[in-house]
């Protein structure tokens, strides 16, 4: 695991490098309101890729039992964001509180090094 948390970080410096223009789903088939602020509302869209690529790299180094929360509690917040609609208020703050606990997440792995 210590070579692949090198390549994985690469990977979301090349991501984030290119993100600005493409939700982490495709915009041409976004049907739910959520879908559709995201695609249109470029910070949105922006703090998609990056939940989008936190969340890939996290799952990527994560131990098994830490892959299982991670995606039951990304389910849990793709519920909650799509209450908030097209309400882009909501949906920033519905984006900064998870990049917030991903942020988090993957500082403490990083501080832990290589097992």
């Amino acid at each position: 695991m210590s070579r692949l948390f090198p390549a994985v970080l690469a990977l979301a410096t090349l991501t984030f490098g290119s993100y600005a223009h493409a939700a982490s789903f495709p915009c041409d088939k976004a049907e739910a309101p959520d879908e559709k602020a995201i695609c249109t509302h470029l910070p949105l869209n922006d703090r998609d890729i990056e939940m989008a690529t936190r969340f890939e790299i996290l799952k990527a180094v994560l131990p098994m039992g830490g892959q299982g929360k991670l995606r039951d509690d990304q389910e849990a917040w793709l519920q909650e964001r799509r209450t908030c609609g097209a309400d882009v208020a909501c949906l920033t703050a519905a984006y900064d509180a998870r990049l917030k606990v991903l942020r988090a997440v993957l500082s403490e792995f990083a501080k832990q090094g290589p097992q």
